[in-house]
């Protein structure tokens, strides 16, 4: 049921780079839920979430700007529920932290005609961090297709392919950037990766929600002296205010919304598959997941965002 209403979800969001008339330069996350046990309804497990983002555009030419980026991220579980052995579920007692570190390297191209391109790579490293090796590299990479109709409209057409323990997931893109004339009110989404739709009570103050949405995988090493990963499949979708200092270059905003993020274990011989949105191609099967689905759950943000107008 979970997987249905991602998909469904996924389907009808997209997110953005540059297209609108700011650009975020860093950002900093954090998030806090009890995910629930669809097994069994007093099994909780906590779950953590801190993001990182670091971008710098470098202008080239009066055409070609070069994109340079770092992300980290960083997810505690605590309280699981684990099958490694095909005995009954094992109970893990204290956190294991899913970190994510990527590199942000590419180029923004004014094709001419209102189309612009934007190409980066993903290289990243994806685990638990205690025994960094060839299975924790993954490598992706992200093209977007832009056609700007006026200074208050862009749409985004592209793909996001990328290299995981369980095969090579495919993420088609849609996207738009729309602001309001009295510039009160925009939409900026890269769906279904991302998207954010923001009204302005005041000069500082405004309300808004937020999608954000993910698919991919952690090796786990040497546990229980065998090969597993984790894969996440998430939707997190809440409401925010959010107040500007500093003339809107640093913005506080706080979240509350539903988090449906799922962490599924697998043994390393369940993959093979090809991901695209959350429907597989290949020969792995419900029956190698080693741990319960998770149950959907309220949960609570904050971010910290430096931007700069454009």
């Amino acid at each position: 049921m979970k997987k249905n209403i991602l998909f469904i979800a996924l389907l009808l969001c997209i997110g953005t780079l540059q297209a609108q008339d700011y650009f975020d330069i860093f950002k900093a996350s954090f998030s806090s839920a009890s995910l629930g046990n669809v097994d069994d309804e007093n099994a909780q497990t906590d779950v953590t979430n801190r993001n990182i983002e670091l971008y710098m555009p470098i202008p080239i030419t009066q055409k070609v700007t070069i994109i340079a980026g770092f992300t980290y991220e960083n997810t505690s579980l605590g309280n699981m529920y684990f099958n490694f052995d095909n005995s009954p579920y094992d109970f893990v007692d204290g956190s294991k932290n899913l970190i994510m570190t990527r590199l942000n390297l590419g180029m923004k191209i004014n094709h001419g005609n209102r189309w612009s391109g934007t190409y980066v790579a993903l290289p990243k490293l994806a685990s638990d961090f205690s025994n960094l090796g060839s299975n924790d590299f993954q490598i992706g990479g992200l093209a977007l297709l832009e056609k700007k109709y006026s200074g208050r409209k862009v749409l985004k057409f592209g793909a996001y392919v990328s290299s995981e323990n369980f095969g090579t997931t495919v993420t088609p893109i849609i996207g738009l950037w729309y602001k309001s004339k009295n510039s009160k009110f925009y939409v900026n989404a890269t769906l279904p990766i991302r998207a954010d739709v923001n009204y302005s009570l005041t000069d500082a103050f405004s309300l808004g929600a937020n999608l954000l949405s993910s698919v991919k995988s952690y090796n786990l090493s040497n546990e229980r002296n065998s090969d597993f990963y984790v894969q996440e499949e998430s939707i997190r979708l809440s409401a925010f205010a959010a107040y500007g200092f500093l003339n809107d270059m640093l913005i506080v905003r706080a979240r509350v919304g539903l988090d449906t993020t799922d962490y599924a274990l697998y043994d390393k011989d369940a993959a093979s598959v090809v991901q695209v949105l959350t429907k597989q191609i290949g020969n792995r099967k419900d029956v190698d997941r080693r741990n319960s689905e998770f149950a959907a759950a309220p949960f609570v943000g904050l971010d910290f965002i430096f931007r700069v107008g454009l």
